[in-house]
């Protein structure tokens, strides 16, 4: 089996260090335009168990030949790239006929175009094969399939700072000089019905054993859960993003000031974009150093009937920054997953082609490999079954890894 990790920010060396603990896996092939991440990626893994199989490629993705030379020479591509790259590259690789992996989605705009071609190509596409998205949703289906009727479904997730620092309590874990922020309004399901509610509104604070109290907020409800069998009859759904607690508050404000949009405005005869100046400003703090550390946080609840009885089912997962290896935590969940995810692809365990998002595909036995094999990377989940009026609490460890 050969995989191609297309960029080496944070995300790709850890997909590529994931691959390369496999021993069906022959050869890894990081590949990104920057020389400096390059160099940054193999010393992280020169010390790494499997480095002796793993090779560096500088490419240009716009460059059409280079890449797809590069691409027919791998059995599955995983995608850690910037969204504005992403087409370009998912083009290439359904010219190749080679299936791709993404942790994250393509451009708004281009989403239904690139399904198309990759249904004409009869290439399987990957998109949002992450920990949010990814990991969430293919846990919400789970806990969904052992209920007999699922009336609602929460879903919280968050990478976070163990430090909290000013000015906003947070870092950029996932990569890039971008805060995830957006001005635009997000869903939920109220009454069954898909709804539009104000983004870091419905705050909520919650809390998590070994970590304390975080809130969460609307982030938007994937509105592609609602065409799971297991959630028909879902008649509440939201889904929240974690942050340290006053997050929402200080972003609401930048959102009522206009500093979220990305449209150009005039200043002095110059058009800029308020949010480009927003990340360039607060980039400096917020930026992840070699001093930090972070955590993810995830917790789904699904509350419906099983037997005849109330139930509600939860699965909580607490990961930490990974000291011996030099992983982030947001690193760990999202990439590690994405190449789990793809050496399925590469061995035809996961049937299908078009863009399927992971929740359609990881079930069943599929689940199953997906939770061992990231609790042998010591990524575990809690489950705990709650029924009756009085609920009855019991904890069960998905696959819990011997350490």
């Amino acid at each position: 089996m050969r995989m191609l990790v297309l960029g080496s920010g944070l995300m790709g060396p850890a997909a590529a260090y994931n691959a390369l603990q496999d021993r069906e896996v022959q050869r890894v092939t990081l590949a990104d335009l920057s020389f400096a991440q390059l160099e940054a990626a193999q010393s992280k893994l020169a010390r790494l168990p499997g480095f002796d199989r793993l090779s560096l490629r500088a490419v240009d993705l716009n460059q059409w030949n280079a890449t797809t030379r590069l691409i027919r020479d791998h059995d599955v591509v995983i995608a850690a790239l910037p969204g504005a790259i992403i087409a370009t590259g998912l083009r290439a690789a359904l010219a190749e006929h080679r299936p791709w992996v993404d942790l994250s989605w393509p451009a708004p705009d281009q989403v239904e175009s690139l399904r198309r071609e990759a249904q004409e190509a009869g290439v399987l596409v990957i998109p949002g094969c992450g920990v949010e998205p990814g990991l969430t949703e293919i846990m919400a289906r789970h806990l969904a399939e052992q209920m007999d009727r699922v009336e609602e479904l929460h879903i919280k997730c968050g990478g976070i700072p163990v430090q909290p620092e000013p000015p906003l309590g947070y870092k950029i874990v996932f990569g890039g000089r971008r805060l995830p922020l957006r001005p635009y309004n997000a869903f939920m399901v109220e009454d069954g019905q898909l709804v539009s509610v104000p983004r870091y509104s419905g705050v909520e604070l919650i809390h998590f054993d070994g970590v304390g109290e975080v809130e969460a907020w609307h982030e938007g409800f994937v509105p592609w859960l609602l065409e799971l069998d297991a959630l028909r009859n879902l008649k509440t759904g939201t889904q929240k993003t974690i942050r340290w607690p006053g997050f929402a508050a200080k972003v609401t404000v930048l959102k009522d000031l206009g500093l979220l949009s990305d449209e150009p405005i005039d200043v002095d005869g110059a058009f800029i974009s308020p949010k480009r100046v927003l990340d360039a400003l607060l980039y400096p703090a917020v930026q992840m150093t070699e001093s930090d550390r972070d955590l993810t946080l995830m917790r789904v609840d699904v509350i419906g009937e099983e037997e005849g009885r109330r139930m509600m089912r939860t699965a909580e997962m607490v990961d930490r920054y990974d000291e011996a290896l030099g992983f982030t935590s947001m690193a760990r969940v999202t990439a590690f997953t994405a190449a789990i995810v793809a050496r399925m692809v590469a061995r035809n365990e996961l049937a299908g082609t078009g863009l399927i998002t992971p929740e359609q595909l990881i079930t069943g036995s599929a689940f199953t490999q997906l939770v061992e094999e990231l609790a042998a990377m010591e990524i575990r989940f809690d489950e705990t079954p709650a029924s009756g009026p009085c609920g009855h609490h019991e904890t069960t460890r998905l696959y819990p890894a011997q350490r």
